[in-house]
């Protein structure tokens, strides 16, 4: 079945039919605490969320909720057309919430990080409240054809060894640009095919392989949930390789500390009109090539820097950091 809209007969663009979707009386609402003015989605669920709940869908891995920002991420014509398929918020929850044992309660908005987690898990990984006939209860099963193609995606049990344990509270996002790598280290016979791997805490994000290129440009950007506890955000890059192992091509340690700190110092950015609010200082403790300052720009928080690749010949890659608070 084909979506697309008309209006004065042309084709309705996409970003139109996913603001007439959340402008919808039950997407004005998280689906999974009733926070007010969600801006993130479940592209393959097709509910929307808040940026509280919506860290923990992250940690539920791609493969069972897709996490797309409405304001920061570009949709594609089939992930829009899911999330309508669905009908959002309302639709998705008369499934997803079909059978609550009694005296349960969903979480609210001040519910806590592990309150939120638990029932998360409990309504999208584990299947708890949907109808008896609609749970999977073998990977040869399959959902009744009348629940739409985005709720089918959604139906994949992961291990029962991915519990509350170890589940910490989100602070933030983080947004990384990877724009582009210069004089990269040759692994293949005369080039590379480079690929940035990011991690943070137990979060991996990757970007896409540009082939036969030592001068990659990218322009490509990573989301990661930022914990309390947030640490060192680890860099590497590899050479892809069909047949073998991917041979490493330099690493670095960025710190995220003059980030955070400032952001936080300052609150709301659209607040301040565009100023500097902190610096990572270059030293040889560190990758930077230059001193890298921290700035509020259109009202974001955004951080650039040039890093020299660690631990190999030569390399360095642009990067631009951004802060996204909890309430954004």
């Amino acid at each position: 079945m084909n979506n697309q809209r008309l209006e004065f007969g042309r084709p309705v663009s996409s970003k139109r039919r996913m603001k007439d979707l959340l402008l919808q009386k039950d997407n004005r609402f998280c689906a999974d605490c009733n926070a007010p003015d969600p801006k993130w989605a479940s592209a393959n669920i097709g509910v929307f969320v808040c940026l509280k709940c919506c860290g923990v869908h992250r940690s539920l891995g791609s493969q069972i909720s897709k996490v797309l920002s409405v304001t920061l991420d570009e949709w594609s014509s089939d992930e829009i057309d899911a999330m309508i398929e669905v009908g959002g918020n309302s639709s998705a929850n008369s499934i997803y919430e079909a059978y609550f044992p009694e005296g349960y309660t969903k979480p609210g908005p001040d519910a806590s990080h592990e309150q939120r987690a638990k029932f998360i898990r409990l309504k999208y990984e584990r299947q708890e409240f949907l109808k008896p006939s609609l749970r999977i209860v073998s990977g040869k099963s399959n959902p009744p054809s009348s629940i739409s193609k985005g709720v089918k995606d959604s139906f994949r049990i992961t291990s029962d060894s991915q519990h509350m344990e170890g589940m910490v509270e989100f602070i933030g996002m983080l947004k990384v640009k990877v724009i582009k790598g210069t004089d990269l280290a040759v692994r293949d016979m005369m080039t590379s095919d480079p690929y940035v791997i990011l991690k943070l805490g137990q979060q991996t994000v990757q970007t896409t392989v540009i082939k036969s290129n030592l001068n990659p440009v990218w322009n490509e950007e990573l989301m990661l949930s930022v914990p309390q506890q947030f640490g060192i955000l680890n860099l590497n890059v590899f050479d892809y390789d069909l047949f073998s192992a991917d041979d490493i091509m330099g690493e670095a340690d960025i710190d995220l500390q003059p980030l955070i700190t400032s952001a936080i110092a300052y609150g709301d950015a659209r607040m301040f009109d565009d100023m500097q609010i902190g610096k990572w200082l270059k030293s040889q403790d560190n990758a930077l090539i230059y001193d890298s300052t921290v700035n509020i720009v259109d009202g974001k928080v955004k951080q650039d820097m040039s890093i020299k690749l660690q631990n190999v010949e030569s390399g360095e890659l642009d990067l631009e950091l951004e802060w996204i608070p909890l309430d954004y």
